[in-house]
């Protein structure tokens, strides 16, 4: 690569040497506890910050601020329409720091800046607005009732959809703000008080906007951030102080979250792993599949738990397409995510390299034939947590690499013959998140879609996102929708109230 690499800014370098602290009853804390962790730049390693090692102890003074501001403070007099305005002001506010946000998200995540600046911050920003407008559109209903027991008495039956209350939000290291924005827009707009953990590995967007929601007029405790390790999330999950768990990440700790919230019975809404199908078909566009399904996997080093992990092709075509979307990996331009040539960064920590290289070197040894890809890449990057992009065929269904979810530039590639064949193949995995089919012919597309067990199903693309879509799995890939309206039904409870006519 010949262009210079882009250097963080002032504000950047200023905000990155700053002492962090916790976002605990509308005032930076440091943990109880006094320690710190290393945040690490993935394209070499480098120490870039350090946040605040929150802890149980921090966790329960946030769960209780949370709890103060809910029962006792100015929010719940708020009306819909002046939560909404402030999430609009606080979308206003990210917006303005787009660059900012951007280069710390680069920096802390690895992936390239122009997807920070293109994708990650405008719908951070969308999905703010969307919640800021839905806000005044979250309304009960009347109902018609008859009571077999009271003849010729009149009754007025009617709904209140109300806040849950309290809110634990714990969000993955993929998309820090963005996932960040999908737990808070909605909850926020329900009238809730939260307390989110950051990932540990990328809490730098997450501290940066914490100092926006005062300035964008939120009350002291509405909104509280405790950055940590593993352990805070787990007392965050645990805690009975809290009234609903969200949870975006591993289905391995989803696990855990559901058994941490018995205590309390708390609600619980999980987001967890994939192992998407892409399904081409013959009559496919070629050009378009190709691009579409190497996107699908390769987007954002292929962490993404919607990734399009499985390639099923059918037999006629598929020596043609499994040789374009190689030839595709090949070109994809790796390196440092502050370079403006960069197409692919590293992952996201260099346990996930390892993890990634376990799982690669898993499939060599059952026999899984690589077509390109396999390894890290050397000389100045070997530095960081690259992976080269990776194809593998002459798979078989037991196999590691077919079976589990490797978040990871990974491919996994077989023929099919039939339709009814590629929808039992396609559902036959523990996982139910999302799926992609590429064909030209809409009753297939439809019959296809149907028989698919997957919370989403993409037709001619992948990874196509928009607050108004809902989002969310079947089967271990969890349960709970994020994002659109059908969100509320994770944030809010129903009141029924019946008043007896006279």
């Amino acid at each position: 690569m010949t262009v210079t690499m882009i250097e963080p800014s002032g504000e950047i370098q200023s905000f990155l040497s700053q002492k962090h602290k916790l976002l605990i009853g509308g005032k930076r804390v440091d943990a109880i506890n006094g320690e710190i962790f290393e945040v690490q730049n993935p394209a070499n390693n480098s120490v870039i910050a350090y946040a605040p090692k929150g802890g149980e102890e921090d966790i329960n003074r946030a769960v209780q601020a949370a709890r103060d501001a809910f029962e006792n403070g100015p929010w719940g007099k708020f009306t819909v329409s002046e939560r909404g305005k402030l999430l609009w002001k606080l979308a206003d506010l990210i917006e303005t720091l787009t660059e900012e946000f951007a280069q710390l998200e680069t920096l802390d995540n690895g992936k390239p800046l122009t997807i920070s600046r293109a994708a990650d911050i405008p719908l951070t920003v969308d999905h703010f607005r969307y919640y800021a407008g839905l806000a005044t559109k979250i309304h009960g209903e009347t109902l018609d009732i008859s009571v077999p027991y009271a003849p010729g008495a009149s009754f007025f039956d009617f709904t209140l959809r109300e806040p849950i209350g309290v809110i634990g939000q714990i969000i993955p290291w993929n998309f820090p703000l963005l996932m960040a924005a999908w737990k808070l827009g909605v909850a926020l707009a329900a009238g809730n008080c939260v307390v989110l953990k950051p990932a540990e590995q990328t809490p730098l967007t997450a501290l940066r906007l914490a100092d926006l929601f005062a300035e964008a007029g939120f009350p002291d405790g509405v909104v509280n951030i405790v950055t940590g390790l593993p352990e805070a999330g787990a007392a965050l999950s645990s805690h009975g102080g809290v009234d609903k768990v969200a949870f975006t990440g591993s289905t391995e700790v989803g696990h855990e979250i559901v058994k941490a919230s018995a205590g309390n019975l708390k609600r619980v809404s999980l987001e967890l792993g994939g192992k998407s199908p892409s399904i081409v078909f013959p009559d496919a566009n070629l050009d378009v599949a190709a691009a579409g399904v190497a996107g699908a996997i390769f987007f954002n080093h292929g962490q993404c738990c919607c990734a399009g992990s499985r390639l099923l092709v059918h037999k006629n075509v598929y020596d043609e397409l499994i040789g374009r979307v190689s030839e595709q990996a090949n070109k994809i331009k790796l390196g440092p995510g502050m370079h403006p040539e960069t197409e692919m960064g590293p992952l996201v920590s260099i346990e996930q390299k390892n993890r990634v290289l376990d799982f690669i070197n898993s499939g060599k040894k059952e026999g899984a034939k690589i077509l390109t890809g396999g390894d890290s890449p050397s000389g100045d990057m070997s530095s960081g947590c690259y992976v080269n992009p990776t194809v593998f065929e002459k798979i078989q269904p037991n196999m590691e690499i077919v079976q589990a979810e490797i978040f990871g530039p990974v491919l996994v590639a077989a023929p099919f013959e039939d339709l009814d064949e590629i929808i039992t193949r396609s559902n036959d995995t523990n996982y139910g998140l999302a799926a992609s089919v590429w064909t030209n012919d809409i009753n297939k597309a439809h019959k296809v879609a149907r028989g698919l067990k997957a919370g989403t199903v993409w037709v001619n693309c992948h990874n196509i996102f928009d607050a108004n879509a809902p989002f969310g799995g079947y089967k271990q890939s969890g349960y709970g929708r994020e994002m659109g309206v059908h969100a509320l039904e994770s944030y809010t409870q129903i009141k029924n109230v019946i008043i007896q006519l006279h």
